[in-house]
């Protein structure tokens, strides 16, 4: 370990990795995250926007909404500060809505259509939002909290508002107002706001809450702006208003917001929607229908559609594909090399963290420069260190192991109403600690290793979930799988190594199979490291990125003890 506070990662020697034309350092605008918009549009007005559904949206069309979406949120009572809530699929109204609640001075909070009643109650009321915009099917959940909330105004939306199929004049439901009416009947005069983008809140993006109760990162427009102008700087061969990009992620997510929205509208790309991130039918089709050039994607959409019978048909329209991002989960070697072969575009494995808007790694595309199991390299204006897992002020040397630490224009302002938990989260001198456990090798590549929460501890021996994982999707059996660590009934405070296992189709769930899984991991695993249990699942827990819920399963196994009890 090296002396306290020297920090070996200070040369960034990353950038030697760097592609060329990627910039060591951008200099960020001050202005709003929504004037993105606003230039895309002085620039390239006639350039579609969207295309949602067969319907063609352009910039000039995109921001005239979102100035008449400004316009009514203020005649609503809506101010500089105030907390807009967003529950909706990729429509364009989530577009929409986003830019038109900046333009008003608003904060956004973006929330997941799977919210329960109880999630969705809990961010509406810790973010204090009095106005969300959602999909009419939300409407009934929100009814049953509505008198457990500060809400005031319900605008609802339909997924055929801006399609070809739209009803001119939606009726009007009571307790509710029509998005499309209101767009409809409102001239846009949206008000001129004083930002200041350093200090001023953009988003409230809500933490999975995987370690209690969600929290809102605080991103400020200089955050979010930061991270959108450096994730369009990392492919300079991408021209501004002349490329198409899938967006499949969800937008209320902070990968899918960022990467597949704001970054997209710096750049003027044509965004590609699709309602449904699930619907790989759909998606194979808009791939043809579009062939876009870009295609940011997580491990699971890469491995489902490799899965499919009809892959093959779409191998031509797939061709089109020339950059792909995969972010949220470690992406298995395997299913990397098997799409690329079948597309002939080039996935990118990169890294994020909610609280840094969120994009911190990514490999270089240049030849020979990628890194297959690594996140890549920090970004502009990035620093990064590895420090002791148990003590935050030792940094680890080079090629050891220790939790990550970020600090740059990315990193939140803090939580949303938590000094605590921000003080415990951010160091006052901009340091982030993100609980991954990670470490860089000598040329200044990162990986990470797994969630510091997530060891598990065999006998005080360590064992990373994602080290096993990686093993069993190696074997010909394995769709997927996830391990975690279960308590040891022979030896307190010990634990054993389970993983839950998604089989391909044409292998039986056996225990025949089992041990020929087992047998397959004693050959690269330690002993202590080897699964001591097998269960096969239909599927795994996932969020709506296709991140497997290690905690979910851990929940269960949890319930279960307690029933054994």
């Amino acid at each position: 370990m090296t002396e306290k506070n020297v920090n070996p990662y200070a040369d960034k020697r990353w950038l030697k990795s760097y592609d060329e034309g990627v910039p060591a350092h951008i200099d960020y605008p001050e202005i709003p995250l929504c004037e993105l918009l606003d230039r895309a549009a002085k620039d390239f007005g006639g350039r579609t926007a969207i295309y949602f559904l067969k319907r063609k949206i352009s910039y000039k069309e995109f921001k005239d909404i979102s100035d008449r979406v400004a316009t009514f949120l203020v005649s609503m009572g809506v101010k500089k500060g105030s907390v807009v809530a967003i529950i909706l699929p990729n429509f364009p109204q989530f577009l929409f809505s986003y830019y038109g609640i900046l333009k008003a001075g608003a904060i956004v909070t973006a929330c997941s259509t799977l919210l329960t009643e109880p999630e969705l109650a809990f961010q509406l009321n810790d973010s204090g939002a009095e106005t969300i915009i959602a999909w009419d099917r939300q409407l009934e959940k929100i009814k049953n909290i509505k008198d457990r909330t500060r809400l005031r105004n319900i605008i609802i939306t339909d997924v055929f508002d801006y399609t070809p199929a739209a009803q001119r004049e939606p009726p009007e439901i009571a307790g509710t107002q029509q998005f499309l009416n209101l767009v409809n009947r409102t001239k846009p005069n949206p008000p001129k706001v004083k930002v200041n983008a350093k200090e001023d809140v953009a988003v409230l993006q809500y933490t999975g809450g995987t370690t209690g109760l969600p929290k809102g990162a605080m991103l400020t427009h200089l955050n979010l702006l930061s991270n959108a102008m450096a994730t369009a700087a990392w492919v300079p061969d991408v021209q501004r208003g002349k490329w198409t990009a899938l967006t499949n992620l969800p937008l209320f997510h902070i990968y899918g917001m960022t990467v597949c929205m704001n970054t997209l509208i710096h750049n003027a790309v044509t965004m590609v929607l699709n309602p449904d991130p699930r619907d790989l039918k759909s998606l194979l089709e808009l791939i043809r229908e579009t062939r876009p050039g870009m295609f940011p994607g997580v491990p699971t959409v890469y491995m489902r559609l490799l899965e499919r019978d009809d892959i093959d048909d779409y191998a031509k329209d797939l061709r089109a594909i020339r950059i792909c991002n995969s972010g949220a989960a470690a992406m298995p070697p395997e299913v990397l090399k098997e799409f690329e072969r079948k597309t002939g575009g080039k996935i990118s494995e990169g890294y994020g963290l909610t609280e840094c808007s969120p994009v911190t790694h990514s490999n270089p595309l240049g030849e020979g420069k990628r890194r297959i199991g690594s996140i890549g390299v920090p970004f502009p204006d990035t620093e990064v260190k590895i420090v002791a897992i148990d003590d935050d002020s030792k940094i680890m040397p080079v090629g050891h192991e220790g939790e990550l630490m970020i600090r740059g224009p990315q990193v939140m302002k803090g939580y949303w109403n938590k000094p605590e938990e921000t003080a415990n989260q951010l160091k006052k001198d901009g340091w982030v600690k993100t609980g991954d456990i990670g470490k860089m090798d000598k040329d200044g590549y990162f990986y990470i290793v797994d969630r510091k929460k997530d060891m598990i501890d065999v006998s005080g021996f360590k064992v990373y979930p994602r080290e096993v994982e990686d093993v069993l999707f190696e074997h010909k059996a394995v769709l997927m799988a996830a391990a975690l660590g279960i308590p040891d009934p022979e030896t307190p405070g010990s634990e054993r190594v389970k993983a839950y296992v998604v089989l391909r189709d044409g292998f039986a769930e056996s225990e025949e199979t089992a041990n020929d899984i087992k047998a397959f991991a004693k050959k690269s695993l330690a002993p202590y490291k080897v699964p001591k249990y097998i269960e096969f699942r239909k599927e795994l827990p996932e969020n709506l990125v296709g991140k497997v819920l290690r905690k979910d399963l851990r929940a269960e196994e949890a319930r279960a003890a307690e029933t054994k009890e």
